[in-house]
């Protein structure tokens, strides 16, 4: 028979574009690819994984999406970046240059993106730029 485990994992994004998995508490890190391939995450805040490919345009740059939320439902995600605009899209996008479902143009480097409430087609967001935080 199968035997359910649960374990606390955290993933974090370093400062040179890497995904990296930790066991919680022991800081352990998970290097097992396919273990980590089978990890269901209750949320979402990277904008590093095969689960996000989709969020980078063509042209973007590493530093260019700074942060990204998943929905409560986790059907949407929402993303800011360096040039103002937040976009949301379908949850996992992992094909590459994914269009986006909406976009909003907000003032320049948006850092953060608290809130993302969606109701079938319609959508309120949260915006709280760098200097709100």
């Amino acid at each position: 028979s199968n035997m359910f485990v649960s374990v606390v994992v955290s993933q974090v994004s370093t400062g040179s574009y890497k995904r990296q998995v930790y066991e919680v508490p022991s800081g352990k890190q998970l290097v097992d690819q396919a273990v980590i391939d089978r990890i269901t995450w209750a949320t979402w805040t990277s904008v590093l994984g095969d689960e996000v490919i989709g969020i980078w345009s063509r042209h973007a740059e590493k530093a260019d999406v700074n942060c990204a939320c998943v929905s409560h439902s986790g059907i949407n995600l929402v993303t800011g970046d360096d040039f103002g605009m937040v976009k949301l899209f379908d949850f996992p996008c992992p094909e590459k240059f994914v269009r986006t479902c909406f976009c909003i143009v907000t003032t320049r480097n948006t850092v953060d993106i608290m809130g993302l409430y969606c109701f079938s087609r319609r959508c309120m967001m949260e915006i709280f730029p760098s200097h709100h935080l």
